[in-house]
């Protein structure tokens, strides 16, 4: 992803709710329509976001990660 796009989806919430309105329309498209082809398609597409924004997704940087101040 560009720096741009990892900025727009640095906050959780933005994440999960994509996440969870494909799983949602991935669930429609297999129990409510029975439509295979879209099934397979939004089922492909809920499983690239599960693992691009909560597997491979670069952790934030945090106070612990940061190198020790310099000792005078």
């Amino acid at each position: 992803m560009k720096e741009s796009d990892l900025n727009w989806f640095r906050p959780l919430w933005r994440r999960v709710a994509i996440t969870v309105f494909l799983a949602i329309w991935c669930g429609w498209e297999w129990f409510g329509t029975k439509d295979q082809f879209w099934g397979l398609l939004t089922g492909f597409a809920l499983a690239y976001a599960l693992y691009t924004f909560f597997y491979a997704y670069p952790r934030a940087k945090s106070d612990d990660d940061a190198p020790p101040p310099p000792e005078a």
